[in-house]
């Protein structure tokens, strides 16, 4: 790694750091508290960015996936399953603070709603190809494997994003007249958090690719030096 990919990322971690400074004053202490459900709605800030990343971070797997077996170079390999493993995170802080949301509001920590049925097996979905990633022994054939998991998983993506108007929930349709309204504070504070979260996101898939990317280079060296020593 250079030292101009180095700065770049300092950079990086340094505005991304700044942002959340700004994201959590907004969130803790600009926005007005919502009338109706009370402080308990300021998890909003954190559960619809972290939703968002997850599709984010689900779409540039499914873009790599197909990189992958187009041009067969290790790197976009790197990519889709750096971005499936923040994916699977930030997918799993939406569920966890769903469930939180949902208690006081909803009076249950879980109901079997579209949006949120659909998330669930979303995110069982890449868990579980994280984990039969490591049954196959075949750097390229686990590449392939992997690719071909994540551009048939993306199908569920747009049906989790557009669950709550094809069938009937209790989640509200945002940036709707009829759904969901927001106040410019609280529309300010979302934006916000949305713009922390991605570069977030892309200062963790930088870093990952980076961590990815060594420990191939430092598998290589390994295999190398086995000749020298027998």
């Amino acid at each position: 790694m250079n030292k101009l990919g180095d700065s770049w990322l300092l950079s990086l971690i340094g505005l991304t750091g700044l942002a959340v400074i700004v994201s959590l004053y907004l969130v803790f202490v600009y926005v007005p508290t919502e009338l109706i459900m009370g402080i308990v709605q300021r998890i909003f800030y954190f559960h619809v960015p972290s939703a968002w990343v997850g599709f984010l971070a689900f779409l540039v797997a499914f873009v790599a996936g197909i990189a992958y077996l187009m041009r067969r170079e290790p790197r976009w390999d790197m990519v889709e399953v750096s971005s499936i493993e923040i994916g699977v995170l930030f997918s799993t802080i939406a569920l966890v603070t769903g469930s939180i949301w949902a208690r006081p509001i909803w009076n249950t920590w879980w109901t079997w709603d579209p949006r949120l049925t659909t998330t669930l097996v979303m995110w069982l979905y890449y868990v579980a190809s994280l984990m039969l990633r490591r049954v196959v022994d075949s750097e390229d054939r686990r590449a392939r494997f992997g690719a071909i998991l994540s551009i048939v998983g993306f199908v569920n993506v747009p049906v989790v994003f557009l669950a709550i108007r094809l069938w009937r929930t209790i989640h509200p349709v945002m940036f709707s007249s009829e759904g969901f309204e927001m106040a410019p504070g609280m529309l300010l504070t979302l934006g916000s958090s949305l713009v922390t979260f991605t570069l977030l996101y892309l200062c963790l898939l930088v870093i990952r690719v980076r961590i990815e990317y060594l420990s191939s280079e430092l598998s290589r060296l390994r295999q190398l030096s086995i000749p020298a020593r027998s």
